[in-house]
């Protein structure tokens, strides 16, 4: 498998796309950035969307691609990695929980529903890197937050 890394020198927002078969013909992909604050230990790497098509999944590309960008937040110094997930994708939870990935907060009504449905709750899941000694990053929240709760 072949990489090629979409990015602007020395930008904080990164993209790694996968590429299997031809550069027309990407079947996954990751994208993520690094934020938050280093005085705070909260600079982290951030998962912004991951995606691979339906007939390659269940291959080990998306795990290859999550651990991809936990390598460069660690060059970045990130303390962890977080992502948000919806609450009735357990499929993706579950994988994510494999990868070593645990419940952070949920967030109440993160992803906005379509055709009158309700909005959706969200999980903040996060893994701690080795900057984070102490994986104070990572301790659950005792109570759900609002979106406009999250810096």
């Amino acid at each position: 498998m072949g990489y090629m890394w979409l990015c602007c020198p020395g930008s904080l927002y990164w993209c790694i796309a996968a590429v299997l078969c031809t550069v027309y013909f990407s079947p996954c992909t990751v994208m993520g950035k690094a934020e938050g604050s280093v005085a705070r230990e909260e600079w982290h790497g951030h998962v912004t969307a991951l995606s691979v098509a339906p007939e390659f999944r269940r291959l080990g590309l998306a795990a290859k691609l999550m651990e991809l960008l936990e390598e460069i937040s660690e060059r970045k110094g990130g303390f962890f990695v977080d992502l948000f997930v919806r609450v009735s994708n357990q499929v993706a939870v579950n994988m994510y929980k494999q990868l070593g990935y645990s419940m952070y907060r949920t967030v109440i009504e993160y992803y906005s529903a379509s055709n009158g449905e309700p909005d959706e709750d969200a999980y903040d899941m996060r893994k701690a890197l080795s900057r984070d000694t102490e994986k104070k990053s990572v301790v659950p929240l005792p109570h759900p937050v609002r979106p406009e709760d999250i810096e």
